[in-house]
């Protein structure tokens, strides 16, 4: 898809977990700090891809005045400090550190003073240590390690609203108090044993549990790995089964910045309740390694209550956090509900030469990112959007026709029954993007293909002539043979991919451009039309009201309004596509993506409604 890249990430608050507590204040200003309490907190200002603005907050939650301050933190190797303002910043390593100037050492009870840097790199600190303490003010004693991690516990006797947790102890150099217990990264229990039995939970819903030590100084470790539970039984609010048809739409990492759509949009809207399926978009592809996409949004942003799927604020010290909390939590929720990681897309298919290298390699590091213990649970499978092997998209590949089949494989090898699918090109025309790739012997590894059925035409073409960017049949006067829905799936068909193994694909938004003076397709026009994000590009949400649909050509909406035209899907297209797709015996449908449809979920409920 033309349009899949990064957005730029807005602002961003956590405040960060203690690590290993070593006194960093001389003795003068330690006995005055002793009777004091603060906090240190970090926000991320901005974000431009390859670097971001920080600002630190250290507040006096004490009663006594400090008089110094030093924050450490540790950042990934990849990310660094390039500049900072209102502190003296150091490092050794990758460990960073930063003392008050002059000026602003001393802080009195209640007040706060900051400071400020820019970074490289797509990290985001952690370990953090205030005067030598906790960042949260909780307590610490210095020169008493905290207990390690203990193993990631095993669930038993799973009934429909109970599961008993065992867990191998954690140790500590001056002995384990008790074990916080942590449910879909909130804490429910504190116990001094190594089990818990968790009772009053939902019939027929999926739950995460881990664990955490806490010392005789009640300073806590790291938490242990997860175990996923699924209780017995059903009914409440779990939604119906949805039959044998995909349907599924991609969640974008980058929607909950500029966009503001969350997790939580899916259930408000009722699309959750009508989906199967979701690829939530994307992850890297790097080096020959499938790689973290944007870690703030992934698993580091702290969501409030009114934005969470489940009504609770993130903590600061909960284990997992961002996007994979919330698709955990949507889970619990709706447990029918399969969601994969998708990997590439337009901005990111590069990578996808060097991964074709070495196959085994490549799918070994996507099986391991996968299944990282912190979000292992909230993954099904994994999605792979190469555009385009053996072509062209943003960058040319020259790996060979046989690449993506072999990539596949590998994939399914290691992957084994969990589900691996793939977006595809529908380049339908002689000698096109379909003609370049054995995808019908990757298909034997496949769930199924995505078929981008979309952004068949656009303002690319600046001049025109305009046209649909989603036709579902040829026309006359199409502008390219081959470019529409039909013959792209037919050519998928004629070349063995089982008609099951294909889903029809929608966007929810629209292709305009500007300039234009005729009605029907096929007009002049002098650029792209305005859009919200990206000039010819438009949200249907948007333009079901400030461009009415005008006509219909080959199955899709166009609209002239002004100087400008549009072509995009509305309910009633949709489901005329769906009906198509139900004639052609596919597997379903798929759309790109969520945000672009209305808060009620005008199109999701044309696309579920009409499959059958």
């Amino acid at each position: 898809m033309r349009f899949r890249h990064k957005a730029a990430a807005g602002l961003a608050t956590l405040v960060l977990p203690m690590a290993g507590l070593v006194a960093l204040t001389g003795p003068a200003s330690a006995a005055a700090d002793a009777a004091s309490t603060a906090t240190a907190t970090f926000t991320k200002t901005s974000d431009w891809g390859t670097g971001f603005g920080g600002s630190w907050t250290v507040k006096n939650t004490g009663s006594a005045a400090i008089s110094s301050w030093t924050v450490e933190w540790d950042f990934p190797s990849d990310t660094k400090v390039t500049s900072a303002w209102d502190a003296t910043v150091t490092n050794s390593g990758n460990h960073w550190t930063a003392k008050n100037v002059g000026w602003n050492g001393s802080i009195a009870p209640g007040a706060s003073v900051s400071f400020g840097f820019n970074g490289s790199g797509p990290g985001s600190p952690s370990g953090c240590k205030l005067n030598g303490g906790s960042c949260d003010g909780g307590p610490s004693v210095p020169g008493d390690n905290p207990p390690s991690a203990p193993g990631a516990p095993t669930a038993s006797g799973v009934t429909d609203t109970s599961v008993k947790l065992s867990w191998s102890a954690a140790t500590d150099d001056k002995g384990v108090k008790n074990y916080d217990v942590l449910r879909d990264g909130k804490k429910v229990a504190t116990v001094t044993t190594t089990s818990y039995t968790d009772s009053g939970l939902t019939a027929g819903t999926d739950y995460s549990y881990s664990v955490q030590a806490r010392d005789t100084a009640d300073q806590t470790g790291p938490v242990s790995g997860s175990v996923a539970v699924h209780t017995t039984g059903g009914g409440g609010t779990t939604p119906p089964p949805t039959g044998d048809k995909v349907k599924l739409g991609y969640f974008t990492e980058w929607g909950i910045y500029g966009r503001n759509y969350n997790v939580k949009n899916l259930v408000t809207s009722g699309s959750a309740a009508k989906i199967t399926h979701i690829n939530y978009a994307f992850g890297n592809v790097t080096g020959g390694k499938c790689a973290i996409g944007d870690s703030y949004a992934d698993y580091d942003k702290a969501f409030t209550a009114d934005q969470s799927v489940s009504g609770a604020a993130d903590t600061w010290d909960q284990p997992l956090r961002g996007n994979f909390n919330q698709l955990r939590e949507l889970k619990a929720k709706y447990p029918n509900i399969k969601i994969l990681w998708s990997f590439g897309g337009w901005t990111w298919s590069g990578g996808f030469g060097d991964a074709a290298k070495n196959p085994a390699a490549f799918a070994q590091s996507c099986y391991d990112l996968v299944h990282d213990p912190r979000w292992a649970d909230v993954f099904d499978g994994i999605d792979i959007d190469w555009e385009y092997p053996n072509d062209c998209g943003l960058t040319c590949d020259t790996s060979g026709p046989d690449a993506f089949k072999n990539l596949m494989a590998a994939l399914r090898a290691k992957f084994g029954k969990e589900l691996v699918t793939a977006a595809t090109t529908a380049d339908g025309s002689d000698g096109g993007k379909i003609d370049h790739t054995d995808y019908a012997g990757a298909s034997q590894y496949v769930d199924w293909y995505n078929v981008m059925t979309y952004d068949f035409f656009g303002a690319w073409d600046a001049k025109g002539p305009t046209a649909p960017h989603s036709p579902l049949t040829s026309y006359s006067g199409i502008p390219k043979a081959g470019f529409n829905t039909a013959d792209a799936l037919a050519k998928f068909k004629a070349k063995g991919v089982p008609a099951k193994k294909l889903l029809i694909g929608i966007g929810f938004y629209g292709r305009g451009w500007t300039g234009v003076t005729q009605d029907a397709p096929g007009g002049t026009a002098t650029g792209a039309a305005p859009g919200t994000y990206e000039a010819g590009i438009e949200d249907y949400k948007v333009l079901k009201t400030s461009c009415p649909v005008t006509g219909t050509v080959a199955g899709t909406a166009y609209a002239h309004c002004g100087s400008n035209w549009w072509s995009y899907d509305t309910p009633s297209t949709i489901k005329s596509k769906m009906a198509w797709a139900n004639s052609q015996g596919l597997g379903g449908a798929f759309f790109w993506e969520f945000s672009g449809d209305t808060s009620d979920g005008e199109l999701v409920n044309a696309l579920s409604s009409g499959l059958s």
